[in-house]
């Protein structure tokens, strides 16, 4: 049987979303405001304004401020701050996730997408492989089966941080001729 995650209203401000290990469900944020934020930014995180981002990024701090051992509040947090271009800050949160509960779906995974996005393929691919081991349904592994695609099509086409190898090599060979040349023969006309 299926748990469904529902809303329970504690206090006027707290929004408690029960947590199951075999759904994506949020964990507890604060206020209706910025749960309605978050969904927003899941949907399309381009449509959030500047000061919308700033307020999120405040409050899901205040958030792991109060439950600092909770992983998913940090995986929130660092969600935000990569909407927000903050690549350092959103690696050491999504780092601290996955610190604090190493078996963390959800953490492993976002912190394997970042690795991702950052072209950090050979990281972005072990903690997408440790997500996918710990899915405990046909979605979560759905979702770390593409993710893991990604990553290994990135891997082939040598689209990874760290090197200078593809791009010196598409200079040096810029002036040489195809080895694999095709010759046609040329017909000449004869009387």
């Amino acid at each position: 049987m299926e748990k469904i995650a529902a809303h329970t209203p504690v206090d006027e401000d707290i929004f408690l979303i029960p947590q199951a290990q075999d759904s994506l469900a949020l964990p507890p944020v604060h206020g209706h405001k910025v749960a309605k934020t978050l969904e927003r930014m899941f949907r399309d995180p381009r449509v959030l304004e500047p000061h919308e981002r700033g307020d999120l990024i405040a409050q899901l701090r205040k958030t792991v401020a109060m439950a600092p051992q909770v992983p998913e509040t940090r995986v929130l947090l660092g969600m935000a701050l990569c909407v927000d271009l903050q690549a350092q800050e959103a690696m050491e949160e999504m780092r601290e996730a996955v610190k604090l509960d190493p078996d963390c779906f959800i953490a492993r995974l976002k912190f394997g997408e970042l690795l991702m996005r950052l072209r950090v393929c050979d990281q972005a691919a072990e903690h997408t492989h440790r997500a996918a081991q710990l899915a405990a349904n046909d979605m979560q592994s759905e979702l770390a089966r593409k993710q893991a695609a990604t990553i290994r099509t990135m891997q082939r086409e040598g689209i990874e941080r760290g090197g200078y190898g593809g791009l010196l090599g598409r200079i040096f060979r810029f002036g040489r001729k195809r080895q694999h040349q095709d010759i046609a023969p040329v017909l000449v006309g004869t009387k």
